[in-house]
């Protein structure tokens, strides 16, 4: 028997899974919650496998998708044998940015990922600001898959979610794109707003109420996707991930709860709560923002017939 802790073991066997590709890079790797279930391990010990392998560099974290398989460092160097182009630099800005957050962004930290100067960036991309437009540009640039539904409420939720999910993989499109009255120029994010207010077309919906409805799905989603990016910031800042944080808060929740200060509140999060999820929270908020649209497409309908 080996007194190796069950933390290496568990390093071990998904270390065994990256080397033999049956995990391969961009692949999420088992969940903290995976590992407690898997393994039969408290929270600590899961925690601790992933941070080993990530002090390794086999992994990384992804706000939205979870800790994934890194790149090698054969194909990172691989990566910077080859020529600079625009869109490398876009990629490698988003890989970067999706995994370390807008703040750890800048054209010398990108130059550093190629090996190369910066001045030799600035012949592809002009600024950092011009950067930040050209990643938002290329994670706008395809649409949802598939055939588009019929009828304006599944074309607005099909949007919607398709705009949820990119805010998932990219925590810090959301700040990127939050000026509703200053928007960037940017093609393919107006191909978005064209599908939404085409969706809106033929409802004897005045152009006011139309783009009113647009902001409202966006604003909405970047709101709840806003604390996608804050979490990443947090974990980033106290090495600390939420389920930790939450595990640690629990004794001065549970004594807090037994106080009779909260009668309602103390009722939700006992023994059987719910854990609140970002992705429930958002479905929950986008049917009921449909809900209120639905009353006004069907109050300017029946004036119509009036």
């Amino acid at each position: 028997m080996t007194n190796e802790p069950p933390y290496l073991r568990i390093a071990g066997e998904i270390r065994r899974r990256i080397a033999s590709g049956e995990l391969g890079p961009g692949d999420p790797v088992p969940s903290t919650r995976r590992i407690r279930q898997e393994w039969g391990v408290a929270m600590a010990t899961a925690t601790k496998a992933l941070g080993a392998l990530n002090h390794e560099g086999l992994v990384r974290a992804v706000p939205g998708i979870g800790t994934v398989v890194a790149a090698s460092g054969r194909e990172r160097a691989a990566s910077r044998g080859r020529p600079l182009s625009r869109e490398r630099i876009i990629r490698t800005a988003i890989g970067l940015v999706d995994a370390e957050g807008l703040a750890a962004l800048s054209m010398r930290r990108i130059a550093t990922e190629f090996g190369t100067s910066t001045m030799a960036l600035y012949r592809h991309v002009p600024s950092k600001g011009e950067l930040v437009r050209l990643m938002s540009e290329a994670v706008f640039g395809s649409g949802p898959p598939g055939p588009q539904p019929t009828g304006w409420r599944p074309r607005l939720e099909r949007e919607a979610r398709w705009l949820w999910k990119q805010y998932e993989q990219h925590p810090w499109l959301a700040r990127a794109m939050a000026h509703l009255t200053r928007p960037m120029a940017s093609p393919n994010a107006m191909l978005y707003t064209e599908r939404v207010l085409s969706a809106l077309t033929g409802l004897g919906l005045t152009p006011e109420q139309m783009l009113h409805i647009h902001l409202t799905v966006l604003g909405y989603a970047q709101g709840i996707a806003m604390a996608v990016e804050l979490e990443l910031q947090a974990r980033q800042d106290s090495g600390v991930t939420a389920d930790e944080w939450m595990t640690s808060m629990e004794p001065r929740m549970d004594a807090i709860q037994t106080t009779t200060a909260y009668p309602v509140l103390s009722t939700l999060f006992g023994p059987d709560s719910f854990d609140l999820e970002l992705g429930t929270l958002f479905e929950f908020g986008l049917g009921r923002v449909l809900d209120g649209v639905e009353v006004l497409v069907e109050g300017v309908r029946g004036e119509r017939r009036a």
